[in-house]
């Protein structure tokens, strides 16, 4: 595995990225073409683009479930184009927390054990998995429903525990790919707020991947996205504007 040794590279650092599939096929498809994408430590970046801009393929890319096809990706210094495939699930697990918009909790676990699944996977011992998994379901307001399965959760009460669930390995990155795309707008703006807190009080790395302006704004910086190419990258406001 190969290390950046530079104490201020980026958490995220992409270069010429592309992906392509059907690889010399007639029916070839190159999905991104040569994407730059840089995220610092400590940012909360929005990436934004519609329906077929190539988020969703980005996002694996950044996530290390999928590779690119060339280009060079640095996550948190190691460089993902040269990890062996048995090496990438652990990363992935270290590095990143997945939060989704469809949660992907596990229905016959409750909400305890979804947070501290990916501890196991971790080789964590079993009691503090459990501690640690307490902990974080008190911290996104879930303490009195930890004993409770996805199916007796309200929408938002699955995502307060997916979020749970992607902080448990203490990851360097937390991607949000939708995060508030099943909910209402009450809920929405509690979920948000809850990035917020994770960003601001524990200065975690956020990428929220959106097709939402509203919700973009609101993060330190905004990359657009388009057929696969960035074609912009702004200033967000950088505060959610609620009252403390």
């Amino acid at each position: 595995m190969t290390v950046s040794t530079n104490a201020d590279r980026p958490m995220i650092q992409m270069r010429g990225i592309v992906k392509k599939y059907f690889i010399g096929q007639p029916n070839e498809l190159e999905i991104l073409h040569g994407m730059n994408i840089t995220v610092q430590k400590g940012e909360f970046v929005s990436i934004v683009g519609e329906s077929g801009s190539g988020k969703s393929t980005l996002m694996n890319i950044i996530g290390a479930l999928d590779r690119p096809t060339s280009g060079s990706y640095f996550l948190n210094g190691i460089d993902m184009m040269k990890v062996k495939d048995k090496e990438v699930s652990h990363i992935r697990n270290r590095e990143v927390g997945f939060v989704f918009q469809t949660y992907n909790l596990i229905g016959r676990m409750n909400a305890l054990k979804n947070v501290a699944l990916p501890m196991l996977y971790a080789g964590i011992p079993g009691k503090e998995r459990e501690e640690r998994a307490s902990r974080l379901l008190e911290m996104v307001g879930m303490a009195d429903r930890m004993k409770h399965q996805p199916n007796e959760l309200s929408g938002g009460q699955k995502q307060r525990v997916a979020i749970a669930r992607a902080m448990a390995n203490d990851p360097s990155i937390l991607l949000a790919d939708e995060p508030t795309g099943a909910l209402d707008s009450k809920t929405s703006r509690e979920v948000m707020d809850l990035f917020h807190k994770l960003h601001e009080e524990r200065g975690v790395t956020v990428v929220l991947i959106t097709h939402n302006n509203k919700l973009a704004l609101e993060s330190q910086r905004i990359i657009r996205i388009s057929d696969g190419r960035v074609i912009a990258i702004e200033e967000g406001r950088g505060s959610h504007g609620i009252s403390r």
